[in-house]
């Protein structure tokens, strides 16, 4: 089994060394995904991150699930160096279940199928995708959307205080920060052996919040949001709005990113 050296970033892209919270430690050391505590977690988190452009006031409580999980737990980005070792392929996934020592028909193995399947399928109509195996992939894709004249820079979900409660009502405290941005680039952490993130843009309008938030049982977390304004296209059956009780096109549908996801935006710019 080959041995993971991580390189150290600094402290301000601490944000880019993280990983899908699905994992566990294997016998032999690797790093493991429980597939089905991931369809739990995610069936969990799609019922209580979506909200409104109408939520966004100071007062407004609203319940939302964040992960217990520390973002200072979360495993590394490797190298370009060492993710480029490793093939990452369908068409080799019998090969990187042996070289990672997982059964064919394992939870692992079909987490690893399914994240590689996702990255392997043709954008949808109006969308550019890529999935990063290292920070220098992430960076490079990042630049390739934005021009390589623009400065970009990271946004992520911060937890201020120590969490403990994965789902509670939580208070606006401030007036939300906008960042403006003419476009962004949303990367997803997905369930694999080390870090792997579906990144993708979306043609629309995109609006992207920092809102401070208060928990009842006082923990604090300064949340990103993203609303998307024209739903008009999505699909009826659409999660957002059976939870939100609206439809296509009624009105714009926000949710917010959890911890270990990343947003990409042109910078500078807060409104």
């Amino acid at each position: 089994m080959m041995v993971y050296g991580i390189a150290s970033f600094s402290f301000l892209f601490h944000v880019l060394l993280l990983v899908s919270q699905y994992c566990c430690t294997h016998s032999n050391g690797s790093r493991v995904i429980n597939k089905e505590m991931h369809d739990l977690q995610q069936a969990a988190i799609d019922e209580n991150i979506f909200f409104t452009t109408n939520d966004l006031k100071v007062g407004k409580s609203i319940p939302i699930y964040f992960s217990t999980k520390s973002p200072s737990t979360y495993p590394h980005l490797l190298p370009r160096e060492e993710s480029d070792s490793i093939p990452f392929s369908s068409s080799q996934l019998p090969n990187l279940l042996d070289f990672f020592s997982f059964p064919k028909d394992s939870p692992q193995a079909k987490a690893m199928e399914h994240t590689l399947s996702q990255c392997e399928l043709p954008p949808l109509r109006g969308e550019t995708k890529f999935c990063a195996t290292s920070l220098e992939s992430m960076l490079d894709s990042t630049r390739g959307v934005f021009g390589l004249g623009t400065q970009f820079r990271v946004l992520t979900t911060k937890l201020l205080s120590r969490h403990t409660a994965a789902f509670q009502n939580y208070t606006v405290l401030e007036k939300p920060n906008e960042i403006l941005s003419p476009e962004i680039v949303a990367c997803h952490s997905m369930p694999y052996p080390y870090a792997v993130f579906y990144c993708h843009v979306k043609d629309g309008e995109h609006r992207v919040y920092e809102v401070l938030l208060g928990g009842e049982n006082g923990e604090r977390v300064e949340a990103l949001g993203v609303c998307h304004v024209d739903t008009s296209q999505w699909d009826p059956n659409h999660t957002a709005f059976r939870v939100l009780g609206t439809r296509p096109g009624r009105s714009p549908v926000c949710h917010f990113f959890p911890a270990d996801n990343l947003i990409w935006v042109a910078s500078p710019s807060v409104l």
